[in-house]
């Protein structure tokens, strides 16, 4: 959304394409920011999300402030920002290896998640052709799983869910598949509604449960399935580890970036989003497509 008002903006101010694409990022950034209060984040993420690999640098002032003006007016209206209280183990050989191997397991979860979010968007369809009739099938049957699964907990955002997982070190083993199950329904039969949000649930909650087997406080292991899950899904890296230190202060914030890397490199080439597109390798100091002009 936030894209598309920036976008439109700029063919209204009669912009080139180039600096349309600059308005764009200042949309996405303005947007994300107003909603989790991670101004810097918002700003690399807009600037990685499109191109893997590649940061259009020449739009970061302009989508830093506005996502510095958007995080104000949302503090102004009583937007409060996304932030948890987390302790992390310190910092050892141990813990190191702990939470590298929690970190591919998020990898995995990520993988997963793309994976089934494309297979549904492409074989629903097929099933049931009429956009009018997929929807409302598919409004059913999120209704009657809702009410299966729990009303209420795997449905809207889910913060609450998120906080008691990172800050009570509380969530159901099924939350994860549960959640990722209605997000990937809801958006195949055509409804809309973000990706993120659910990312940080999915990695949160399975982080939580899976933590804890591997040795790891479920607080500290909440936190590391959030970003990785994210980084995992979304193949932003540097975006995601900003993400760390704004979300949770700094805690822990080797361990996080470590953690990020590792999802990164092994959750392949999948995404969240099938426009995106991979011009750098994840493992090799290489160029996967070359250059293009845009």
């Amino acid at each position: 959304m936030g894209g598309s008002i920036g976008w439109n903006i700029g063919r209204v101010l009669h912009f080139n394409n180039h600096d349309c694409r600059t308005a764009t990022v200042c949309g996405m950034a303005a947007f994300f920011s107003a909603l989790f209060g991670t101004p810097l984040t918002a700003t690399l993420f807009a600037m990685m999300v499109v191109d893997v690999g590649l940061m259009l640098t020449v739009a970061f002032v302009p989508g830093f402030l506005a996502a510095l003006i958007a995080y104000s007016i949302s503090l102004k209206a009583g937007v409060a920002p996304t932030r948890f209280v987390m302790e992390a183990p310190p910092l050892d050989a141990r813990t190191v290896v702990r939470t590298a191997v929690l970190a591919m397991c998020c990898a995995v979860v990520a993988v997963i998640f793309c994976q089934m979010l494309h297979f549904f968007e492409h074989e629903i369809p097929k099933l049931l052709p009429n956009p009018w009739v997929r929807a409302a099938a598919g409004g059913a049957a999120v209704v009657a799983l809702s009410y299966l699964m729990g009303v209420g907990r795997y449905n809207g955002a889910g913060m609450d869910v998120i906080m008691d997982a990172v800050e009570l070190e509380q969530a159901l083993p099924w939350d994860f598949v549960c959640k990722m199950v209605l997000t990937v329904l809801t958006l195949s039969v055509g409804f809309k509604g973000g990706e993120v949000v659910p990312s940080f649930y999915i990695g949160a909650t399975f982080g939580c449960v899976v933590g804890p087997l591997l040795g790891l406080p479920a607080g500290f292991s909440a936190a590391v399935g959030l970003v990785c899950v994210f980084c995992g899904a979304t193949n932003t890296l540097v975006a995601s580890i900003v993400l760390a230190a704004e979300l949770f202060s700094g805690a822990g914030f080797e361990l996080m970036a470590l953690a990020c890397g590792l999802s990164y490199m092994f959750s392949g080439y999948h995404s969240l989003y099938s426009s995106q597109g991979f011009r750098t390798s994840k493992l090799f100091s290489e160029f996967l497509q070359p250059k293009e002009e845009k």
